[in-house]
Formats: structure tokens, C-alpha cells, sequence
């Protein structure tokens, strides 16, 4: 799903226009990006939480070549989900 898709479906269950579900949609992920970026922990109740983790330097392999290649640290965003929506374990 693309976030056209997700603007849509909320269009069309709520009666609002796309133009106005898709500026309500940006903020929120805007605002989502720039909570990110300051490190903070984004916590949706039922869904999951983003986090941002430190990302180890290490060496990774151009998988043409095989050469190696240098992978600085850096930072990564990451998600738990929710145990709403996790996935059933498998018997």
C-alpha cells in the first residue's frame, strides 16, 4: 500500500476530501520525520513504536564485484508493532 492508497481508503470512509485527508496525512508524517530526527521515540498505542538505534560501522561486499565496501556508523530507524497486529505464531 502507498500512501495515495491509504488517502483514498480514509477519503472515502470519512467523507473528506482527498485534498484535505492528504495535507492531514503530510503533517503527520512530517511531524513523524522531524520527531525522528530529533532521536525521540514515536509510540502508537495498538500499532507499534519507531525508534531510532545506533547503527554499528562494519564491512559490507558489492555483491558484483565482491569487493568490499566500508559501511559507516550512522543511525537507523526502527519498528516494533504492536501486538495487535504482530502476526500469529505459526504451529
Amino acid at each position: 500500500m502507498i500512501k495515495t492508497n491509504i488517502v483514498s481508503n480514509i477519503a472515502k470512509k470519512t467523507g473528506v476530501s482527498k485534498t484535505k485527508v492528504e495535507q492531514v496525512v503530510n503533517l503527520v508524517l512530517k511531524t513523524m520525520k522531524e520527531a525522528l530526527a530529533k532521536g525521540e521515540r514515536i509510540e502508537l498505542r495498538g500499532f507499534g513504536v519507531f525508534s531510532v538505534k545506533p547503527r554499528k560501522k562494519g564491512v559490507g561486499r558489492n555483491p558484483r564485484t565482491g569487493e568490499s565496501v566500508p559501511i559507516p556508523e550512522g543511525k537507523a530507524i526502527r519498528f516494533k508493532p504492536g501486538k495487535k497486529i504482530s502476526p500469529e505464531p505459526k504451529d
